[in-house]
């Protein structure tokens, strides 16, 4: 929970609304402009190139983690460009995507996230709620969590530690239920396996942004909660619009882990909510990702880097695909306050707590993960 946002019902400011969402300690409330969104200027939600993370030169490192450190502390939310990322990976999992979410319902249910204990699989239509005061969400997903035997830096699962182990949540089924697609599972693993890749480069600029040593969140991250989510939105009917609830694709909320590195089409819909309680579109530019900040990160910073909220709404005539890739600490890791994120002025606001407790205690006030 931020600076922003209060645990107690706030009177609401003249031309604010207010705005609920759910924490690891219960529901907190935001107050919001009733002024339309609008699209963000380029101060507002910067363009960072990132090619300097794949130099050998510790400069250009610290040069990218510049660019982040003022990003994380000021909306939370970046553009990510130079990622070297192959757009091939990238078209032949949207392919993939578009493949699954276009069979019929029986063959999708096959999959459906009910018969997972990790809520791995598809997620259906109106099966899903991210805010409660919201609609429900208008669509489907299909995620996948991290698994050993598919990360190329794993060499033999059988030395991993059983802690860590422990903490796996990747299941099989999810492959066998969708082996009517040939190429699924090669393309949505090969565009998980370079964003895990990716990410590994990242965090260790996060570390730098942050006045720690480059390597500091290597361990924590050596079997990282590391997910792929496919996200299809069709087209919000109108008839969502008579109902009470604002008609979203999904729901105001807050992402959980240390970092998301989001690809979107660029059919548009994301919009992001400042700390003085604008919306934002964060408008699609081709060839990057958008890079926000997780609840987790902004816990262990002391509230220096900033979780924002953001959702999704899909009022275009086609559909809208979106590829998340969600990434935190190894499940047994358990983090404090950073030490560079402390001084006298500055106590620890926060007791250290595990990654796995972290994601017990905020689903624990859904229904998103009550089977864990």
């Amino acid at each position: 929970m931020s600076a922003t946002e209060v645990l107690t019902q706030p009177a609401v400011p003249p031309g604010h609304k207010l705005l609920q969402l759910t924490s690891s300690y219960g529901p907190v409330f935001r107050p919001v402009k009733t002024t339309p969104p609008r699209d963000a200027t380029a101060e507002e939600i910067p363009v960072i190139d990132v090619s300097g993370i794949f130099s050998d030169n510790i400069v250009d490192h610290k040069a990218v983690a510049a660019e982040i450190r003022k990003a994380a502390t000021t909306i939370g939310f970046f553009y990510m460009k130079g990622h070297r990322i192959p757009d091939e990976v990238i078209q032949a999992c949207l392919k993939s995507a578009r493949d699954f979410f276009h069979q019929p319902e029986e063959i999708k249910q096959k999959v459906n996230q009910v018969n997972s204990k990790w809520f791995n699989g598809w997620n259906g239509p109106r099966a899903h709620r991210a805010n409660v005061v919201e609609s429900i969400d208008y669509r489907e997903s299909f995620g996948m969590r991290y698994d050993p035997r598919y990360d190329p830096l794993v060499e033999d699962v059988d030395t991993i530690p059983q802690e860590i182990k422990d903490g796996f949540r990747a299941e099989e089924y999810v492959w066998e239920q969708t082996a009517n697609l040939p190429a699924f599972k090669e393309d949505v693993l090969n565009y998980w396996r370079a964003c895990l890749a990716l990410a590994r480069r990242l965090v260790r600029v996060f570390a730098l942004a942050l006045d720690l040593p480059e390597d500091y969140f290597d361990e924590k991250t050596s079997h990282p909660d590391a997910a792929v989510a496919l996200n299809y939105y069709p087209t919000i009917p109108e008839s969502a619009l008579r109902a009470p609830e604002e008609a979203v694709s999904i729901g105001s909320h807050t992402d959980l882990q240390f970092f998301t590195m989001l690809w979107q089409d660029q059919m548009g819909g994301l919009q992001v909510l400042t700390r003085d309680g604008q919306w934002l579109n964060a408008v699609p530019i081709e060839g990057t990702f958008v890079v926000n900040i997780g609840d987790y990160l902004q816990r262990i910073t002391n509230d220096r880097f900033i979780s924002t909220v953001h959702r999704a709404k899909n009022f275009n005539a086609a559909e809208r695909f979106s590829m998340p890739f969600f990434f935190g600490f190894n499940f047994n890791e358990k983090c404090g306050v950073l030490p560079s994120c402390i001084d006298e002025e500055h106590p620890a606001k926060y007791d250290p707590i595990s990654c796995e407790e972290w994601v017990r205690l905020r689903f624990g006030k859904t229904t998103l993960e009550k089977k864990q």
